[in-house]
């Protein structure tokens, strides 16, 4: 294998491909990137065994060829190369008497020498037809898992929660994408139009990584790219890019069991006063709780948080605020992860009492809304 590639094409694809590599695998192979010198392409292939990506850039190669070697190491040595810089790639024998076959990278002065592991043990990615596939806008995607991934739980245990939930929602004429998750504390739900063909995709649990990645995949992507589900996999298909990754294998909670209707009291605020003032008291809150109290009568909110080391704080918003007075308690950390997503000037709360989940709204986007549960404070 021989070749030259831009160290700005190869850095491009590397940043994702590595994000896919476990820092600390048991399994030597799958801590490398799969390298394939073909036609007029580097093709770059890393996999943890549940998610796996194949990134394509344009390389000149004088002899066809495929290996493999540290994926993070030749990350880091591509990121430190200058900028305009062109990298060649060679495999080579150090040594006469028939040692290890290594990877030469070399720009400039700059020389390396990887260590390769045989790409015939390397994981073989299936790239298929799977059994629903449709075109979506990727500005919807990135909306989709903007709106709801703070939500999605950490928890190992209730793993059914590890990612987003996505499923196509018919009601009355209108059909539309809903991606929803939730950590037993908060929810978010949104609402993107249905692409055409998603009609038949099954409900699927989109893993966190995998949520994670995709994201960075679509940074600043105009147009669309392509999406294929089965009930166990999912496909992101780029230009240059394939994504592939498990789906959780679980049942996702029927969460509109969760989304209260009917609360009587509504307050609505200026959201970034709200935000910043929320912020401010949190200072105050003990790192644990993180609990803020917020009394809203008389057409005003009172922010309030105390502790037995810091003291107390105690801030005040004017609001409008509909129905009899109340006292409740949120873990300020959910509520301003929540309120960072809030795109209009105000936001709408909709309360019941001080221990029944709250109904928030964010009165410049129809299409999403979230539920916080109620802390005692």
């Amino acid at each position: 294998m021989k070749l030259s590639i831009e160290r700005a094409a190869l850095l491009h694809s590397l940043a994702h491909v590595q994000n896919v590599v476990e820092k600390r695998s048991t399994i030597p192979i799958i801590s490398n990137v799969k390298l394939s010198a073909e036609g007029e392409a580097l093709v770059m292939t890393a996999t943890d065994m549940d998610l796996s990506i194949q990134a394509r850039e344009p390389a000149r190669v004088s002899t066809a060829g495929t290996t493999t070697v540290a994926a993070h190491t030749l990350y880091d040595i591509t990121r430190k190369l200058p900028e305009g810089s062109e990298l060649s790639m060679e495999l080579v024998r150090p040594r006469e008497d028939g040692g290890a076959v290594e990877l030469k990278v070399a720009a400039g002065r700059s020389v390396f020498n990887l260590p390769c592991l045989p790409p015939d043990e390397f994981p073989a990615m299936e790239i298929e037809e799977l059994d629903v596939r449709f075109e979506i806008p990727a500005v919807d995607l990135a909306k989709l898992i903007d709106k709801t991934r703070f939500a999605v739980s950490t928890e190992e245990t209730r793993y059914y929660l590890n990612g987003i939930h996505m499923h196509a929602q018919a009601e009355g004429a209108t059909s539309t994408l809903r991606g929803v998750a939730t950590d037993g504390h908060r929810l978010a739900r949104i609402e993107i139009a249905l692409p055409a063909g998603a009609e038949r995709m099954p409900a699927i649990i989109v893993p966190r990584k995998t949520v994670g990645e995709v994201r960075k995949l679509i940074e600043g992507l105009d147009g669309h790219l392509t999406i294929g589900v089965s009930a166990k996999r999912i496909q992101f298909l780029l230009e240059r890019t394939v994504l592939v990754s498990r789906l959780i294998d679980g049942t996702f909670p029927d969460y509109e069991r969760v989304i209260p209707t009917g609360n009587e009291r509504i307050a609505i605020l200026a959201t970034e006063p709200f935000e910043k003032a929320v912020d401010r008291v949190a200072t105050i809150s003990t790192e644990r709780a993180r609990a803020v109290k917020l009394r809203f009568a008389d057409d005003r909110v009172v922010i309030s948080a105390v502790s037995t080391e810091a003291g107390r704080g105690i801030d005040e918003l004017d609001a409008q605020f509909d129905g009899e007075a109340l006292e409740i308690g949120f873990n300020a950390r959910y509520m301003l992860d929540m309120l960072s997503e809030i795109d209009g000037d105000e936001v709408r709360l909709e309360m019941s009492n001080p221990a029944a989940p709250t109904l928030v709204r964010d009165t410049g986007d129809s299409s999403t809304l979230y539920v916080l549960m109620p802390m005692r404070v």
